[in-house]
């Protein structure tokens, strides 16, 4: 039997691809191994990514052994990977067409695409092209119909998927797979196309010129959204590709931004720390609209928050920790038990356990996302006030018991510091969106509530022995998240027990610019262990900047991202030693906390350099 690791790359040689409603994930071998169509919490089309055998890919590479080159071409999401052989050079170029709406009009584009071109631009390559979708998480092998030059058609429960090719394909003997092997000669050039609709599309025009003019239109819609970036530091690269791809994992419909576009890639190899990212956090809101608005996303920034606060209004005054595309909260978990998972590392799971968990920290997340909004539009709606002091009040009422926390713990509830900070300033939000005119609380109710907080946290949330902040009352470990105090205002970086808590938190948690949310002793109710956190790391980089230690900021910030993968995405979790990338991917979170990083580092530098510095 064949290594068990052979089957599967590393996560960090995948990319992305997609189309701001679902996306696909395609390997350095020009494999795509996951996509999930029509949206990204929709059942696969493929899944190889968690079953190499029976998950289904749509594979183009030359027959011969090759190395491999591949970029995003500039300020696109359309990917460009180079083959080189003994023999000649290969370039694959793979996007999921996107143009403004007129043009889906115009030129009948199916629902959703996947537009593969295949050029030989050196020498002769032998060319294979394996297609094998396998829908409803590999369960399903669709019956295929071969309708000639108009392609291959699968169909399922009213959904249909069409393969269409430049190059000959041969049905597999008894299976819906297709096939070709091809010589391609220096200037042949080939498209490729997989469709989906609901229902049989009444024409689709071929492929050829009409394909180029998608590829062309994708690349020009790319290109104009990544110019309206307003960040123009020393980082913008960094910038714009996390800009990039936080516009990729975005439900156009809707708003929502997912997490990640996967589920169940293991935090640890063999592990049981495998969870479907590919809904909406509560816990990403201010951090997300702040990333946003601050590089002049501003339609993405209003309609992030309209979803928020449309997904929430069907559950108030409760929170339900995450919610779907649409703003639904009911995603309950199960798992998958006939797939084996990546490498080997079941289960895989479907939906997520932590929607019924009480996070108290949401509520000041949801609230400071409001607050963060009016900053940049300087407008609320009525109904808006009646739902933030709905969950105002609603904080009164709940910030004294216990909760999972922010990092979703399943051994129980706990009172978590960070928890009871963010009650302190869901409430300190809502009393300056009324001393500003934006709605109307009880202020005088919400101040004495939020001095009972904030009492609360300096007697039982800091441990004087440690000089820091610890994860729960009462308690002696450390908690990344407690680093966010500062950016969401309970307290200043350079407090004298802020500053403590940072160098206690940086000298438990920092590894080679890297760092970890909590210890791994630490008892969350899971046996396994994780990597490093991405977002954590950049949130350590800010510490440092709104301290003022610049240099400090920018050598970790760089080490920090020497960590990506050559396209500059990242993953959820990163193993220091070896640099693997860990968890689901890519994560929008982590790209989140790159940009605030970076906007940070930027702002403080300016401050030091300043008229009154000295």
């Amino acid at each position: 039997m064949p290594d068990a690791d052979a089957r599967y790359a590393p996560i960090e040689d995948y990319a992305v691809i997609g189309d701001c409603a679902s996306a696909a994930l395609v390997g350095k071998n020009g494999s795509i191994d996951w996509l999930c169509w029509p949206r990204f919490d929709s059942p696969s089309i493929f899944a190889a990514l968690l079953d190499a055998d029976d998950g289904g890919h749509f594979q183009v590479c030359p027959v011969e052994d090759f190395t491999v080159e591949r970029r995003y071409l500039p300020n696109t999401n359309v990917l460009e990977t180079t083959f080189t052989t003994d023999t000649g050079v290969l370039r694959l170029t793979d996007l999921m067409p996107v143009a403004e709406r007129p043009a889906y009009r115009r030129e009948l584009w199916p629902t959703h695409e996947v537009l593969r071109r295949i050029e030989c631009v050196e020498g002769t390559v032998e060319v294979s092209v394996a297609c094998d979708p396998r829908l409803e998480y590999g369960r399903i092998d669709p019956p295929m119909e071969d309708r000639g030059p108009h392609g291959f058609f699968y169909n399922h429960k009213g959904t249909v998927l069409i393969v269409r090719s430049e190059l000959p394909l041969t049905r597999s003997r008894g299976r819906g797979a297709l096939y070709a092997q091809h010589t391609l000669r220096a200037g042949d050039q080939q498209f490729l196309s997989l469709t989906y609709d609901e229902g049989e599309p009444a024409v689709l025009p071929l492929l050829g010129e009409h394909a180029e003019r998608k590829l062309a239109r994708s690349v020009d819609y790319w290109r104009d959204w990544a110019s309206q970036c307003e960040y123009e530091g020393p980082y913008r690269g960094a910038v714009v590709r996390s800009a990039l791809t936080l516009k990729l994992m975005t439900f156009a419909p809707s708003g929502a931004i997912v997490a990640a576009p996967t589920t169940s890639l293991p935090e640890a190899i063999g592990g049981e720390r495998n969870w479907d990212y590919r809904y909406c956090w509560l816990r990403d809101a201010a951090l997300t609209l702040r990333a946003l608005y601050e590089l002049g996303y501003d339609e993405e920034g209003r309609a992030f928050f309209s979803w928020l606060l449309h997904a929430t209004r069907l559950t108030a005054p409760e929170l339900s920790v995450l919610y779907d595309v649409h703003g639904n909260a009911d995603v309950e978990e199960r798992t998958v038990s006939h797939l084996e998972g990546y490498r080997r590392s079941p289960p895989v799971r479907i939906g997520n356990g932590a929607y019924d968990q009480l996070q108290l920290d949401t509520y000041g997340e949801l609230i400071s996302a409001a607050y963060e909004f009016v900053q940049y539009e300087e407008r609320l709606d009525g109904w808006h006030e009646r739902l933030l002091t709905e969950l105002g009040d609603e904080v009164c009422v709940r910030w004294r018991g216990p909760d999972e926390g922010i990092w979703e713990v399943r051994s129980g509830r706990h009172h978590h510091t960070f928890s009871k900070a963010m009650c302190w300033v869901a409430l300190d939000h809502l009393v300056a969106l009324h001393e500003e005119g934006y709605l109307s609380v009880p202020v005088d109710y919400y101040r004495d509530v939020r001095a009972d907080i904030r009492q609360a946290v300096e007697e039982h949330g800091y441990n004087e022995g440690l000089e820091s902040y610890v994860a729960t009352f009462d308690g002696d470990q450390v908690d990344a998240s407690l680093l966010l105090l500062p950016f969401y205002g309970y307290t200043e970086a350079t407090a004298p027990r802020m500053e403590s808590t940072f160098e206690h938190h940086h000298q438990e948690l920092a590894q080679d610019g890297l760092l970890y949310r909590y210890p791994p002793s630490t008892d969350d109710g899971l046996s396994s262990e994780e990597g490093a956190f991405g977002i954590c790391s950049f949130w350590d980089e800010e510490m440092f900047a709104r301290l003022g230690r610049i240099e400090e900021a920018r050598e970790d910030l760089d080490r920090t991202l020497s960590y990506t993968n050559d396209l500059g995405l990242f993953a959820e979790e990163i193993d220091p030693e070896t640099g693997a990338f860990l968890g689901n991917f890519p994560q929008a979170f982590t790209h989140v906390g790159l940009i605030n990083a970076v906007l940070t580092l930027e702002k403080a530098s300016d401050d030091s350099s300043g008229p009154s510095a000295s």
